[in-house]
């Protein structure tokens, strides 16, 4: 048994030992289009995200921020108090 996982264990080693090895020779493709497409990328990333912050920071303030508050006057103006 110990000699079967022995030699399946150099074969595996000898078979991934060819995928580790890397020329190089597709690191100078990428151009000024690839830049350009990662730009508006993470323009259009940023245009999203304002107003999501601005909606979760509104929503925050909705849930933590104090009550309102109707004074005497806004309840005259509305015709709610008794004649």
């Amino acid at each position: 048994m110990k000699s079967i996982l022995t030699k399946t264990a150099g074969i595996l080693i000898m078979i991934a030992g060819s995928a580790f090895a890397d020329t190089g020779a597709g690191t100078a493709a990428n151009g000024w289009l690839w830049l350009l497409f990662l730009g508006v990328a993470a323009v259009i990333v940023v245009f999203q995200l304002i107003p999501s912050v601005i909606l979760f920071s509104s929503m925050l303030k909705g849930l933590f921020g104090s009550p309102l508050k109707t004074s005497a006057t806004a309840a005259e103006a509305k015709g709610t108090t008794k004649s």
